[in-house]
């Protein structure tokens, strides 16, 4: 899955001096989320604009659009314990910014066309999207 779905990192990684962006492009803070939420009309309807509508996503993968260009794939993630989960059933995506109890970061679901925002453990890994500074 990781060829199709992309690579999964942790927290640390994302926030690394040496960085995982590469030149001329960064992770995006959650302002940057909110402001793409906010731009897509909205938590309850993003989601789906961001979702590829691909085999790879369990069905009914509700709301798929992909009308945003973001093509977002269910990766799943890795726990710090070494298994992994909701592969096929949840992409999720590091911000750079970090919470009290893990590092911000957006969820897409199957079941429903909403952008969720939660923290997640900063040592699990999960997906990266860089955008253009």
């Amino acid at each position: 899955m990781g060829a199709i779905c992309g690579k999964l990192n942790n927290w640390y990684d994302v926030n690394d001096r040496l960085g995982l962006a590469p030149a001329g492009w960064h992770v995006p803070t959650d302002a940057e989320w909110t402001t793409l939420t906010t731009f897509l009309r909205g938590t309850e309807v993003a989601g789906g604009k961001m979702k590829a509508v691909s085999a790879f996503w369990i069905s009914p993968n509700t709301g798929a659009t992909n009308r945003s260009g973001f093509g977002g794939l269910p990766g799943g993630y890795n726990r710090s314990i070494g298994s992994f989960s909701f592969i096929g059933e949840n992409g999720f995506w590091w911000s750079s910014s970090e919470s009290r109890g893990g590092g911000w970061n957006v969820n897409l679901n199957s079941y429903d066309g909403f952008l969720d925002k939660l923290t997640n453990n900063n040592q699990n890994g999960i997906s990266v999207r860089c955008i253009r500074d």
